[in-house]
């Protein structure tokens, strides 16, 4: 037992903003039926594959953001299709989509129309730029995609390095952010309901939530008057606390504070440094000066040597390989990485686990993502039963 398994969800997402959203309700226990639009969602033929795209059912992509789903191929432009999946909406507890918006409209299949249908629905939606019905915008209906998100909403501007160009994350955070929020916002509509009974139109928008995800550059412009932009690996307020190169890779070294400062100047045999710059504003003030000082130091020790040197003294750890987490123990013995079967494939594959922990309902993957229409069959057929039941 999950602690959402007595939810319903309606997934009409594809990619991975609202994939993410579901799979996460997913692993907490809910039963997340998945509606493919004909020929299914659009990434389950993007690679990684284990060996060959014509045997195996579906890339990593899908793989990862939608294993414990059940899946069921619909049409929505066709009639018996169309009044199918209002069937199931009858009975459900969530719709999340991720079209343009307007595109549900099309169909006469909106939030007012399902709601009809369901009273106390909770609908949810996760768009590039937000639905009208919670604050209208000329963006609206235009396309958009992690990158595009990250461009307008601060984060290409104030990533990377300071004489290097505007900078995507490594992961896709435009997507990811918006759709944990999105998670959050169902949630949140499912606890109103239990007291009041009434559902809700829940919407999160990814320009909206990468501005959130820059927060630092809001108050940083709101009270500076200057436009923050790329630091590196720095940061604007804080000294020492950057990467550094080793001899045999890079470290990251996190002195929050003066205590931490004075002890990575003597692990360094550089105590004078902490007696001349002993507060954060002199360091920041000086931190070019101090920056190549550390960056001689490091430069002589592995990685292993400058971690654990600083171990309990210093907030210290190694830049990582994906090859690395894989060997590490924290990971394994957190269940961070988790076994799948790959269809079509000789072997398992891993994928990552999830990261909230609770003592009594644990959230897992609960199995491999689903074959397009697996499980047609047993969603329709219990919606049958339950009618003949009535």
């Amino acid at each position: 037992m999950g602690a959402l398994s007595n939810l319903r969800v309606l997934d009409l997402t594809q990619v991975l903003a609202g994939p993410y959203c579901t799979m996460l309700l997913a692993d907490m226990g809910a039963d997340v039926v998945k509606i493919e639009r004909p020929g299914g969602d659009m990434i389950r033929s993007n690679p990684p594959f284990v060996d060959d795209p014509e045997t195996e059912a579906y890339g990593g992509y899908f793989q990862s953001v939608n294993r414990g789903k059940r899946s069921l191929e619909l049409n929505l432009g066709d009639e018996d299709d169309r009044a199918d999946f209002l069937s199931l909406v009858e009975e459900a507890d969530i719709v999340v989509e991720n079209y343009r918006s307007g595109t549900m409209e099309k169909y006469d299949l909106g939030y007012e129309t399902l709601k009809e249908y369901n009273e106390d629905l909770i609908y949810s939606s996760i768009r590039g730029f937000g639905d009208p019905r919670t604050g209208e915008t000329e963006r609206q209906g235009q396309p958009s995609f992690d990158l595009i998100a990250q461009a307008l909403g601060g984060v290409m501007e104030t990533t990377g390095q300071p004489d290097g160009p505007p900078t995507k994350t490594g992961p896709g955070v435009g997507d990811l952010f918006t759709a944990t929020l999105n998670c959050i916002g169902i949630l949140a509509a499912v606890n109103h309901r239990e007291q009041t009974g009434e559902g809700q139109y829940v919407d999160t928008a990814m320009y909206d939530s990468m501005l959130s995800f820059t927060e630092r550059a809001v108050y940083q412009q709101s009270y500076t008057g200057e436009a923050p932009t790329r630091r590196g690996n720095s940061h604007p307020t804080l000294f020492p606390y950057n990467a550094f190169e080793t001899a045999d890779g890079y470290a990251v070294i996190a002195a929050f504070n003066d205590n931490h400062w004075a002890e990575l100047c003597d692990v360094m045999g550089r105590e004078e440094l902490a007696e001349e710059y002993p507060t954060t504003a002199e360091r920041l003030e000086h931190r070019e000066i101090l920056r190549d000082e550390i960056a001689d130091w490091s430069l002589e020790q592995t990685n292993d040597e400058l971690v654990s040197k600083l171990e309990g003294r210093v907030p210290a750890a190694k830049v990582q390989t994906t090859e690395e987490i894989f060997d590490d123990p924290h990971v394994h013995a957190r269940d961070m990485l988790v076994p799948v079967e790959q269809p079509g494939a000789d072997r398992d594959v891993e994928i990552a686990g999830n990261p909230i922990k609770m003592s009594e309902t644990e959230p897992r993957p609960r199995g491999r993502a689903p074959l397009l229409d697996e499980h047609r069959e047993e969603i329709l057929g219990e919606k049958a039963e339950r009618a003949a039941d009535d």
